[in-house]
């Protein structure tokens, strides 16, 4: 039988434990536990979970988490793979509720995310809400402010809850964004509790509502039917290359909590886009300036989804390429407006024998009452699904 028991906040000792340890055969815990006798085993995850899975039904063995089981815990990973009937979990005060106690905040207005051993950040729950609690590991911080790097202080508010439980315990505000980790000892447990200082917004954007030079916007419906058919799903990658004013990668991120990269060569684009990041708040996002395809074979990321909005004859003919980069059963979408390019792009393709799909679509807009046309330039749209590779 095995138990599962936070020590909750506090020093790496067992005496938050409401519960007699002397009954246990072994008992197993983190190696930073300072605890001592014949039957502690101070194991990492992954020989505790080996020992657990492989002596459950042997012997009692109380495992001892850190904080509470029942948050971003190691514990809970075990528990569903043991039977349930060989199975209890003990709980006890995690690092997010003895934080939101102590500053007098509601569990509603609050949603966690976990950079702790992990580089990825869940952007379906990151400044989401009114708070984010993150729970954090010594290059947290560091990669915090790589993804928030189109952010200015005004747009954030952070508290810094360090050591939660221990005799030196800090809970202070600071500047997240320009932070000095060499204050702190930044091994040591720490959290962080990150305010929205800015309207969250989920709706298309008006056109207005970027910076751009004239004719160098996807346009609103442009960007609705995009973002529809590039089949977006939270935490993918998207690719947007000719960005222009950065519209559909910033919408993608909007509505879709995608991470962007973006590709754009035109000087003045490039500064309309750092404005247009910052102004919608972009998370996980990057700008590489100059021509795309330079940028391609240096990259180690593999985008899930491309848009190819510009970017001109030389991208274009590097197609072949892209549908390479591009992961199993991702997308690649394109937006022709010319038939010389559509020509070059089918050419493209059928040489290097990529099936696709194309959509041809005219809008027309009427002013008044239905009294003034003004027809909109045809879009022709290609669609390519890239097949799983065995």
């Amino acid at each position: 039988m095995v138990t599962i028991a936070g020590n909750g906040m506090g020093d790496y000792n067992f005496s938050n434990l409401n519960i007699d340890i002397s009954r246990f055969d072994k008992i197993i815990c983190d190696p930073n536990f300072k605890e001592e006798a014949k039957n502690i085993l101070k194991l990492k995850y992954k020989e505790a979970k080996e020992y657990l899975l492989e002596n459950y039904e042997k012997e009692e063995i109380l495992y001892v988490v850190t904080g509470s089981p029942l948050f971003f815990s190691a514990g809970t990973i075990i528990a569903k793979e043991l039977p349930k009937n060989r199975v209890k979990i003990i709980n006890n005060t995690s690092s997010k509720n003895y934080l939101l106690e102590k500053l007098f905040i509601s569990e509603l207005e609050v949603d966690c995310v976990s950079l702790h051993g992990r580089v990825e950040l869940d952007l379906k729950n990151f400044l989401q809400n009114r708070y984010t609690f993150v729970l954090c590991d010594k290059e947290s911080i560091k990669r915090l402010k790589e993804k928030l790097f189109y952010f200015e202080n005004a747009d954030i508010t952070t508290t810094l809850g360090y050591k939660l439980g221990f005799s030196d315990e800090k809970i202070e505000e600071i500047d997240l964004l320009n932070f000095d980790e060499n204050s702190i000892d930044i091994t040591a447990p720490y959290v962080l509790l990150i305010k929205r200082d800015f309207e969250g917004k989920t709706t298309i954007s008006e056109d207005c509502e970027f910076e751009t030079e004239r004719g160098m916007i996807t346009k609103k419906y442009k960007r609705a039917l995009t973002l529809q058919n590039l089949d977006l799903e939270p935490n993918q990658l998207l690719w947007d290359i000719g960005a222009g004013s950065g519209s559909c990668a910033i919408e993608a991120y909007k509505r879709y909590r995608v991470k962007t990269t973006l590709f754009e060569k035109n000087e003045t684009r490039v500064e309309f886009i750092k404005q247009n990041l910052k102004k919608h708040h972009v998370v996980e996002t990057k700008l590489f300036v100059g021509e795309a395809q330079e940028f391609f074979d240096k990259l180690k990321e593999i985008p899930q989804r491309i848009f190819l909005g510009g970017g001109g004859v030389e991208v274009i003919k590097q197609l072949p390429d892209l549908y390479k980069k591009l992961d199993n059963r991702g997308i690649i979408l394109i937006n022709a407006i010319t038939l010389k390019h559509l020509n070059l792009m089918l050419t493209v393709l059928n040489e290097a024998k990529i099936e696709y799909e194309i959509h041809s679509i005219s809008l027309t807009t009427y002013k008044g009452k239905l009294d003034l046309v003004e027809p909109e330039r045809q879009l022709f749209q290609i669609k390519i699904y890239k097949i799983e590779e065995k």
